[in-house]
């Protein structure tokens, strides 16, 4: 049992040393080096954990999935029971984001843009976008939305447009304006309960 928590431990020290310098640099702009100094752990020991970067980048874009939608669901939850705020309200996730520490962009699309298309990091990219899309479709449905999947789409966009402008623009009123764009689509797609 103690070794499986020391292993644990250990691989959450080298994710969260990815992490930070993935956020800073980019999947591409960092080298397994740079984590194990950042980490403080040996090659060696990096290597039991991770065989490949590709493994450690699959294995940072699987648990900034779990991270990204618990923030989601959470500032959705936050806006209220109904379905209708809800939807308006994950946008809050953004802005929380936004106020720890700046936009440093959608890791999901930056595997998108970074890893090829046929590793395990860009399928794990690409279930997250279902994944996020299918909990948006729910809401939608939820919300009594005319077309709820249309109204997902275009919720999603608004998230994956407020978070590259964000990381371009560095402010903050890049998410007020997407969820108030959030908010007329919401209007537009619902009946008033």
């Amino acid at each position: 049992m103690s070794t499986r928590v020391r292993k644990t431990n250990t691989e959450q020290k080298i994710l969260d040393a990815a992490a930070e310098l993935f956020h800073r640099h980019g999947l591409r702009g960092v080298g397994i080096d740079q984590v194990i100094a950042e980490s403080g752990v040996a090659k060696s020991t990096l290597y039991v954990h991770f065989r490949t970067k590709e493994d450690l980048i699959a294995a940072y874009i699987r648990r900034t999935d779990d991270s990204w939608m618990s923030q989601l669901q959470a500032a959705a939850q936050r806006a209220g029971d109904s379905p209708r705020e809800q939807l308006v309200g994950l946008f809050d996730a953004l802005l929380d984001a936004f106020a720890r520490h700046g936009f440093f962009g959608c890791p999901f699309i930056s595997v998108a843009v970074e890893a090829s298309a046929d590793t395990e990091a860009h399928a794990n990219a690409v279930s997250h976008t279902r994944r996020r899309q299918e909990w948006l479709r729910e809401l939608c449905r939820g919300a009594a939305a005319d077309d709820p999947d249309a109204l997902a789409e275009q919720l999603d966009l608004l998230i994956d447009g407020a978070l590259a402008s964000g990381r371009l623009l560095q402010e903050r009123h890049v998410v007020d304006s997407a969820k108030a764009a959030a908010r007329s689509l919401v209007d537009c797609h619902t009946k008033a309960s």
